[in-house]
């Protein structure tokens, strides 16, 4: 996204240049020639960066600093002089700026820093969007029964420490909304939340991402560049599938953990952050330990508050507070009226196994009301293989001997749930017609798929 820049200088080439430079890198831009006309500008415009000249006539860079901070703190401003002293900029950095430009200001170094300033606009813009979907207890986590009480009241009880937590669970359990949760109900809410997904990354880049790396510290390196660590300061960094971080790097993380400090790749200067890990794991890391894949010290180190996220199938009771809540989601993203779900279809739902957990039921749910015809969800709207895995995996072991409608059952479900439901296929696999196969799930209870 490209924001909206208000140039504030008194010299008319300065303005003109700076202006220039601006918008051709893409972004809105305006110009004035005095803090006043300013200020006049932005009684009636919206602006997210505003560069202002520290000289000016009457009110100077600073006065126009504060003042606007003080209408709105959210602007980042950033100010331009030729006449820089460490005193200038340590008044303009603590009275908000973003920061402090020497003049000539040129294209690049001014590019640069828009791009900078448009990161973090990113990531304001991202938290705020994320801290109002998780308000009014967490209601993008779902659920009353007893493990997700305990659930929710562990998120209130540590969001505001800063020890790490460890969030384990299969996937599809909510684990990246859980840690979310913690963030937004904390004190660092209004900080950065950050995220690194160590399974989707090559092992080569991993530690580029988490602690950024100098202009030509290696050969694609061509301007220095930020890691997750620096990006979080403050805040918190999300350690997605902790698993699979290379074995090299788990002693470089245990260190910022311990010293809460590191350093670029290519530099010797050590960087300090405040940032609070949350980690996730789908895999039982004991046994990685055992295995070594995984270091015990940084298991430790990181297991401090441990959360557990069980399956869906062992929470049943939270299936139908879920199901209405997708189902309202994927009414208002689809211009959508559906009105609920079936007693039947409820049960189909109910009885379940669901391996894929709360994603999956999420993914069915949203299918159903887009493609639905009804005001009200029947078995119709779901995949057969609800019915025909269930109930595939409730049958006996096959063996000999046993009756021969027991024998047919066996075949004709194991056969439809190899072709996922397809009776079509699975009756030219076994040698029978379509309609044989609809009479005998009828005759098995199983009729409407």
């Amino acid at each position: 996204m490209k924001y909206s820049v208000l140039v504030v200088d008194d010299d008319k080439l300065v303005n003109e240049m700076i202006t220039e430079t601006i918008q051709r890198a893409g972004y809105n831009c305006r110009s004035v020639f005095s803090a006043e006309e300013a200020l006049a500008v932005m009684n009636n415009e919206s602006f997210d960066i505003i560069l202002t000249d520290l000289k000016m006539n009457e009110m100077d860079g600073i006065d126009l600093l504060r003042q606007v901070k003080k209408n709105n703190p959210e602007v980042v401003v950033v100010i331009m002089t030729a006449y820089g002293t460490i005193e200038t900029a340590v008044t303009a950095i603590k009275n908000g700026a973003y920061d402090f430009m020497l003049k000539p200001v040129l294209p690049n170094t001014l590019e640069h820093m828009l791009s900078r300033i448009s990161e973090i606009l990113d990531l304001r813009s991202e938290n705020e969007i994320m801290r109002r979907d998780l308000e009014h207890k967490f209601q993008n986590i779902i659920g009353k029964s007893r493990v997700m009480r305990e659930v929710f009241e562990l998120i209130r009880s540590v969001a505001d420490a800063r020890s790490t937590v460890l969030i384990t669970g299969a996937s599809g359990t909510g684990k990246e909304l859980v840690a979310r949760a913690i963030h937004y109900t904390s004190n660092r809410s209004d900080k950065p939340f950050i995220k690194l997904n160590c399974a989707a990354l090559p092992e080569s880049l991993v530690e580029a991402e988490l602690f950024g790396y100098e202009k030509g510290a290696f050969t694609d390196a061509k301007k220095t560049n930020r890691g997750r660590f620096e990006l979080a300061d403050g805040g918190t960094l999300l350690l997605d599938e902790i698993s699979e971080m290379p074995l090299n790097l788990q002693s470089k993380l245990l260190r910022v953990i311990q010293e809460r400090e590191f350093e670029r790749i290519g530099s010797s200067a050590t960087i300090s952050v405040d940032v609070r890990i949350i980690a996730t794991s789908n895999r039982n890391l004991k046994e990685f330990i055992a295995n070594g894949k995984f270091r015990e010290d940084l298991y430790y180190r990181l297991n401090v508050i441990p959360i557990h996220l069980t399956p869906l199938e062992e929470r049943k009771e939270d299936i139908t507070l879920l199901v209405n809540h997708f189902i309202d989601k994927y009414n208002r993203e689809n211009n959508r009226s559906v009105k609920g779900v079936e007693p039947a279809a409820l049960k189909l739902l109910t009885n379940y196994h669901w391996p894929g957990n709360v994603r999956e039921l999420e993914n069915l749910i949203e299918r159903a009301v887009v493609t639905s015809t009804n005001e009200v969800l029947t078995e119709d709207d779901f995949p057969t293989d609800l019915i025909i895995g269930r109930a595939a995996d409730e049958l006996p072991v096959l063996k000999v001997p046993m009756k021969l409608e027991e024998g047919s059952k066996y075949l004709i479900l194991k056969t439809l749930e190899k072709y996922n439901g397809n009776k079509t296929r699975a009756a030219e696999a076994l040698g029978i017609s379509a309609r044989t196969i609809r009479n005998k799930l009828s005759e098995y209870g199983l009729s409407g798929r």
